[in-house]
């Protein structure tokens, strides 16, 4: 598996297009375009890691998956403006206000010609992806209809277990927190593998059999960070002992489902970057391949 330097703080564009030209061919892709939970974090002191919520792209073989319509769902449209016409799938994990605030900011979904695949499960209350999507989007909430979109928008509903065939790239697809109905998945393209796993369910004094099924072997393991305020948890001398419980059976579960590489996300927005700093310090201090995810950093699987 290629290389990522952990000490740089991402990989422009320009860089990664040049290598994938001139050095080794990398076909599957992660990349970051908001990395916040609850809600969006702009300021001098989140500039290293940014202030964008939740939103990861996975560019594999032909295909482009994305995970969740964050604010950073909006970068990433951005982005995507010079590469028209557009097919991707898209894939929430639930819908909290954090994960699905970047969509109606989505610019190629207003474009015709664009195609968008869209994947979520029922939420509590029944009600499907493409209600709560629109529903957001509905006066008094927002002045323009998701009807008024002209991409070509399919929806699909998704129950855990379910896989998405795309070709050659398979997403799985298991609930990972009951009370929200939140999904968590793992893409599998030509035995590798990439699993985006946020906002789970707490599993006291056992392993999560949910994402130790999801995980098993995977190349990468995105997971939350902790998530407690700075004044809650104040770091501690002993490596990881800032963690909170939810974080500390996500790495156990990590490690036993053979894990090769951890990233983390969807930081706390009390969480300037000179904590993560400290944070990314002492996880490394353990687990030194893993990493920080920060706003455009990329990770080749493969």
């Amino acid at each position: 598996m290629p290389d990522f330097d952990p000490a740089s703080p991402s990989l422009s564009l320009s860089n990664v297009t040049a290598n994938m030209v001139t050095g080794p061919t990398v076909n599957f892709i992660v990349q970051f375009w908001g990395v916040r939970g609850q809600i969006s974090a702009p300021g001098k002191e989140t500039m290293r890691y940014g202030g964008n919520t939740p939103c990861v792209e996975m560019r594999v073989g032909s295909k482009r998956l994305i995970f969740d319509g964050g604010s950073g769902l909006r970068v990433l449209g951005d982005h995507l403006l010079s590469q028209m016409p557009v097919e991707a799938y898209m894939f929430f994990t639930h819908c909290h206000w954090d994960s699905i605030q970047g969509f109606p900011f989505f610019k190629p979904a207003f474009i015709p010609g664009n195609c968008f695949h869209i994947y979520g499960a029922a939420a509590s209350n029944g009600a499907s992806i493409e209600e709560r999507l629109g529903r957001q989007m509905r006066a008094p909430n927002f002045p323009v209809p998701m009807q008024v979109m002209q991409s070509e928008l399919k929806f699909y509903e998704l129950t855990s277990g379910n896989k998405v065939t795309m070709d050659d790239v398979i997403v799985e697809a298991v609930l990972l927190n009951y009370a929200q109905r939140s999904m968590g998945y793992r893409v599998t393209w030509q035995g590798h593998s990439a699993v985006y796993a946020i906002a789970r369910s707490y599993h006291p004094e056992r392993l999560d059999p949910n994402l130790l099924h999801l995980a098993r072997q995977a190349d990468l393991l995105i997971l939350d960070a902790p998530y407690k305020l700075c004044g809650e948890a104040p770091l501690k001398s002993s490596p990881l002992g800032w963690q909170d419980d939810l974080w500390q059976i996500g790495l156990a579960t990590a490690k036993a489902a053979g894990v090769k590489r951890i990233v983390m996300s969807h930081y706390n927005p009390d969480h300037d970057d000179d904590f993560l700093d400290k944070l990314q310090e002492q996880f490394q201090s353990v687990f030194p391949n893993d990493l920080l995810a920060r706003e455009g950093m990329i990770v080749p699987i493969c």
